[in-house]
């Protein structure tokens, strides 16, 4: 985990300070995306960028959490049934996470999607759930591994429960 190696970590709303012209995390839509269409987000309110900032200002990943809705019923039955029966459910969309390739490894991504779970369950915005599209099977299983269930039809698309979340920071 990232504390095992004595790095001081903060993560932080992105800024004009941080310098996303050198992040290379191996998947090209999500570094093309950081370097040039996170600060456009941000600015227009589509998404809120954060980066996980090293002691010496390196900028070693990032995620981005927005609004979304889930359609009730492509959620799997057991999960539906206990809801009420909007045709839409409100959730927070986990855009991207991504980490620099040079950090990779260190239990950076755990320690980014671990503070974009606290984030996402801290807010005072209607949420059921909070929801990932993982870009390709290294994505999907790494949810999975943090107890994130797949859409009964759309198996790289997967959630999980807000009132799951609320339990791991009880």
């Amino acid at each position: 985990m990232a504390d095992d190696i004595g790095e001081a970590l903060r993560v932080e709303i992105l800024g004009a300070q941080h310098d996303r012209s050198a992040f290379e995390s191996g998947i090209e839509p999500l570094d093309r995306y950081f370097r040039v269409q996170a600060g456009q987000d941000a600015r227009k309110n589509m998404a809120a960028p954060f980066v996980l900032v090293l002691s010496d200002g390196t900028v070693a990943g990032y995620y981005t959490l927005s609004s979304t809705a889930v359609n009730l019923w492509d959620l799997p039955e057991k999960t539906a049934r206990k809801l009420p029966r909007y045709p839409l459910v409100p959730a927070t969309l986990l855009g991207r996470l991504a980490v620099d390739r040079r950090h990779q490894g260190k239990g950076y991504g755990r320690f980014l999607l671990a503070d974009a779970l606290f984030r996402a369950v801290r807010s005072e915005i209607a949420s059921f759930a909070v929801v990932v599209d993982a870009k390709d099977d290294n994505a999907r299983r790494f949810y999975e591994r943090e107890s994130f269930l797949s859409f009964p039809d759309q198996p790289m698309k997967l959630f999980r429960p807000m009132a799951d979340i609320e339990q791991l920071f009880k």
